[in-house]
């Protein structure tokens, strides 16, 4: 039987994809100067949080020095400030800040992954790379059973994912839309990524992620907010 373990370890030994391989390497080699006393991960990204989480948020890939070197999607760069505030915020996240693998955070009813597992040059993927990554997501969806809302950061991640949950005709995206999923108990909620290209220049605010994760509570039936307490 598959499992999020199993899973993990297909992930994190993948080289299917010639490109994302010797670009992944080549950054971990080569670092950046801020970070050249730490070791970069280097390898496949797989996907974090809690295996009965009601809420799955789905993002791009790794950044080449932020997860790539931490080895946790959303940690180390700028955009994984942004993200971890607002779960943190939303009662999702023990911690407002992640570090690393081991820093201790905790996530409750919130998992974290993406269509793309290696960093891309340029944040780019190409739609082979793409394709030959969906297995992973696939394999990760048919085992979180409990998830009812996937908040979607970025038209890419929303593509992707319309694609796998067989929504068709597909809704275009924009910031706060809600796509009902087969039978209507499962939601895509979009929302602008936390890039720094929309953090930087006001597209999207703080407020407005808020607002996805409070609609997406909503959507998932949790109970009132309440703070995470970190160990």
């Amino acid at each position: 039987m598959d499992s999020l373990a199993r899973l993990e370890a297909d992930i994190v030994t993948c080289r299917a994809c010639p490109r994302l391989v010797a670009w992944r390497e080549e950054v971990a080699a080569e670092k950046r100067a801020a970070f050249r006393d730490e070791t970069y991960w280097g390898r496949p990204v797989p996907g974090l949080g809690d295996p009965a989480a009601s809420i799955v948020v789905v993002g791009l890939a790794p950044a080449a020095h932020g997860a790539n070197r931490t080895g946790r999607m959303f940690t180390g760069d700028r955009s994984g400030e942004w993200l971890y505030r607002a779960l943190w915020r939303a009662g999702l996240a023990s911690s407002p800040v992640s570090e690393g693998r081991d820093d201790g955070l905790v996530l409750s009813d919130v998992y974290i992954t993406a269509p793309v597992r290696c960093a891309p040059p340029q944040n780019k993927p190409t739609i082979d790379e793409r394709d030959r990554c969906r297995p992973f997501l696939e394999r990760e969806l048919a085992l979180l059973g409990a998830a009812r809302v996937f908040v979607v950061l970025g038209q890419f991640g929303y593509q992707v994912l319309s694609s796998v949950l067989g929504v068709r005709p597909r809704p275009k995206f924009g910031h706060g839309v809600e796509v009902s999923v087969g039978d209507g108990d499962q939601t895509i909620v979009c929302s602008y990524h936390v890039s720094q290209q929309n953090t930087f220049t006001g597209r999207l605010t703080e407020s407005m992620l808020d607002g996805v994760f409070t609609r997406s509570r909503e959507l998932a039936g949790l109970a009132q907010l309440g703070r995470l307490a970190h160990p």
